[in-house]
């Protein structure tokens, strides 16, 4: 059954049937809506990207906010850390393809964005 709003006589609205948990858009914006977020998964839609490569990519981004984003991202299966050298340790990171499926969404926003000059 579809929620909707009703209005009384006194001009105040009411609605009917609402969602009791979050609805198909906010768990998809809990998952890529987070500062920095869509940034990460969007330059590493080219293939695995060194961490301190990425910190450059996302100029404004503390790297300490980069580590935090990937390990959410992480922890949600939408990227793969990989250790290639120990000493000194160096990572990359990588999509997966449920990460991967995030991509035609921000291409989409980054469109809109850049077509409305936001």
């Amino acid at each position: 059954m579809e929620s909707y709003v009703e209005t009384d006589s006194y001009g105040r609205k009411k609605a009917f049937n609402v969602c009791l948990e979050p609805c198909a858009i906010e768990k998809g914006m809990r998952l890529i809506g987070g500062k920095w977020t869509g940034s990460i998964i969007y330059h590493l839609k080219d293939g695995p990207v060194r961490f301190n490569d990425l910190t450059r990519m996302l100029g404004g981004a503390s790297k300490k906010m980069i580590d935090q984003r990937l390990k959410e991202l992480e922890s949600r299966n939408m990227v793969i850390r990989k250790v290639i050298n120990d000493r000194p340790i160096a990572v990359t990171y990588e999509l997966t393809d449920f990460g991967r499926s995030a991509l035609g969404i921000l291409e989409d926003l980054r469109v809109w964005s850049e077509s409305n000059k936001l």
